[in-house]
């Protein structure tokens, strides 16, 4: 019986000193980086700044610099996208890249080209339907409310007769009303826009889009949200 309970006991012994061992070894193992894919116009490719100080590559480095491990997958945003445009050709990039967390800053050019509101909605809606189908939760979708433009030097070359802060503001509802009904965070960064109408430094040498100090302003108010949506 002694040597029974002896070989019992060196067995139960080998078997944790070997669950302990492939722990550690399941603890060095490298942490998965969230996937992560922005959607958007020029505001989100970073026009008037370089790659590197446009907001989503900020972002990316500094959810790292907190310890969420993220990866930009691609910034397939472009100059003069409207909402029908990142349906043909960004979404597709969507599909296949397949990011686990989104964000999306859209409108600017719909309002522009006197897209309606109603279409404008339309797109909207398709455009999230297809977000939360393609990535694994459909809560780590990150609305950007559409910035004044209106305040910089040359935003009123773009009005066509219209009230630019209107328009934008009556777009912008559209955004957060839909937010709201699917229980998606949105970011606003339409009041701290305004603030390119009273400081130069804020606009890039076109006089139209925010230079890399202002994105970098917009990039600081989006983090803590996106901090908070992926802890």
């Amino acid at each position: 019986m002694i040597m029974k309970g002896f070989i019992y006991l060196s067995v139960s012994l080998a078997i944790l000193v070997s669950a302990y061992l492939n722990s550690g070894d399941l603890m060095n193992q490298p942490i998965k980086p969230i996937k992560y894919l922005p959607l958007g116009d020029s505001y989100t490719i970073g026009t008037g700044a370089s790659v590197k100080e446009s907001w989503p590559f900020l972002l990316t480095e500094h959810l790292n610099a907190n310890k969420i491990s993220c990866r930009l997958l691609d910034n397939p945003a472009r100059n003069g996208f409207t909402t029908e445009d990142l349906i043909e050709e960004e979404l597709p990039v969507l599909k296949k890249l397949r990011p686990d967390f989104v964000t999306l800053l859209i409108g600017v050019n719909d309002w522009v080209r006197g897209v309606s509101k109603a279409d404008f909605t339309k797109n909207l809606v398709y455009i999230l339907n297809v977000i939360e189908k393609e990535i694994p939760d459909r809560k780590k979708i990150i609305l950007v409310t559409i910035p004044d433009f209106g305040v910089t030097p040359a935003g009123k070359n773009y009005s066509h007769g219209r009230n630019i802060s209107q328009g934008i503001t009556e777009f912008n509802a559209v955004i957060q009303s839909e937010a709201k009904r699917r229980n998606l965070v949105v970011v606003d960064i339409f009041e701290i826009s305004k603030k390119m109408g009273e400081d130069g430094s804020l606009v890039a040498w076109d006089g139209l889009h925010p230079s890399a100090k202002e994105y970098a302003v917009w990039e600081s108010v989006i983090l803590p949200a996106v901090i908070k949506v992926l802890k």
